[in-house]
């Protein structure tokens, strides 16, 4: 099962911060995740169709607490976060 989580902006387009899913099995990595998740509930566009798009992405994605790329392969038991770039100053 994964846990999703979800921060800043992105949880509050979404109106959630966490939720589990049953990693399916066409699901292999990031982006087919991000793609699963664009069928599953059309919210998600608001969030993850321009930045799928686009060569530089505005979502982040971390895997087990690791900043990765969309090619990422996911597992079973994984932590999968989203959220929007860090500015800092």
């Amino acid at each position: 099962m994964l846990s999703i989580q979800y921060f800043a902006s992105i949880r509050e387009t979404l109106d959630r911060n966490v939720e589990q899913l049953e990693l399916p099995r066409n699901v292999t990595s990031v982006q087919m995740l991000i793609d699963h998740l664009l069928i599953a509930n059309p919210h998600f566009e608001a969030v993850f169709k321009e930045s799928s798009r686009s060569k530089g992405s505005k979502v982040l994605v971390a895997v087990n607490q690791t900043i990765v790329g969309r090619n990422h392969p996911l597992s079973e038991n994984d932590e999968v976060a989203f959220f929007p770039p860090m500015t800092g100053g």
